[in-house]
């Protein structure tokens, strides 16, 4: 059996793009993403503009995905027009480069290790830290993993966390995240003026409150599941990490396509090289790969995801909120 640096090693044959099914990819998410605007805003019946909202919101999830790739730089790298595309969608989508490369790729350089991985991630702490920290301290901490503040991610992880509270802890290198503000409510408001609140709502707040609240909800549960492991300092590794620590989120082949493979997220955490057209291919090739913990997005599944609340050291496992008391 392939494990620790072997298997990375073995992932690499795949960490490698086909520049055309790249281009062919970014190509028809956006040709479908036109079409569901243009449902939006031409005069269409009422059921066929709720139609065409969810299909902006989940392309927009998709775009997002492929604008990750990019940034990881598994797929387009060395293109001025990709680059213009995706840091225009950066904006658009609060996602700025420069906050979501710092803390996304630190979010991979410690991904599930205690006490250090909050940065780019969910707050994790321990049992015994909750505890013993302030009340305040632990309200905070409940209201940022709470399944509401998850829910609206469009405001809490994506308007203040990106874009405002980035700017504010470091001007300077996070100067694009006001052009992002900046930019995301030009786009609001030329809406407004040319299609009135019923465009404003149906093409631009619902599909943003859906799509990303779906992404904050993928990156929290993502990492946040029944049998995810987390490591203190000296007992973490990487592929452990990537194994142990990312889910492989089952997914319906639409709702795969929607969201770009990112359910395979556990390969993405052992090389994240490796195209999100790819990792189905690995995933089949790799049968260590295909023995990582499960979750989807069943009801009952995104229950016991969302019921998660600290790391008990004593049992190894995430517990909820009332056994932290027990």
């Amino acid at each position: 059996m392939l494990q620790g640096r072997d298997l990375i090693l073995a992932t690499r044959a795949y960490a490698k793009e086909y520049r055309g099914r790249s281009w062919w990819h970014l190509i028809i998410t956006l040709v479908v993403l036109a079409a569901g605007y243009t449902g939006v805003f031409l005069p269409t019946p009422f059921w066929a503009k709720l139609v065409c909202t969810l299909l902006v919101a989940l392309t927009l999830g998709r775009m997002f995905v492929i604008y990750h790739d990019f940034l990881h730089q598994s797929i387009l790298q060395d293109s001025k027009a990709a680059k213009g595309i995706f840091t225009v969608f950066g904006w658009y989508m609060l996602a700025p480069v420069s906050i979501w490369e710092r803390s996304h790729n630190y979010h991979h350089a410690h991904n599930c290790k205690l006490y250090t991985s909050s940065i780019g991630s969910f707050p994790v702490v321990t049992k015994e830290k909750f505890l013993s920290s302030p009340w305040g301290e632990r309200t905070v901490y409940l209201f940022v993993r709470h399944p509401v503040t998850i829910g609206l991610g469009y405001i809490f992880m994506f308007i203040y966390g990106m874009c405002i509270r980035s700017f504010i802890s470091n001007t300077g290198k996070h100067w694009d995240s006001i052009v992002a503000l900046v930019f995301h409510a030009a786009i609001g408001t030329g809406i407004f003026l040319l299609a009135g609140w019923p465009g404003l709502l149906l093409g631009f707040f619902i599909p943003f409150f859906i799509s990303l609240g779906l992404g904050s909800y993928l990156f929290y549960a993502q990492h946040n599941f029944p049998g995810v492991q987390f490591a203190d300092k000296d007992g973490w590794t990487y592929h452990d990490a990537a194994l142990s620590s990312s889910s492989h989120m089952r997914m319906s082949p639409v709702m795969r396509w929607f969201l770009a493979n990112i359910g395979y997220h556990h390969i993405h955490h052992l090389n994240p090289r490796i195209p999100f057209y790819r990792l189905p291919e690995v995933y089949k090739a790799i049968p260590e790969l295909q023995l990582a913990k499960k979750t989807s997005l069943l009801p009952w599944d995104v229950l016991k995801c969302l019921r998660l609340k600290v790391w008990d050291a004593a049992q190894q496992r995430m517990v909820g909120r009332r056994e932290i008391y027990a």
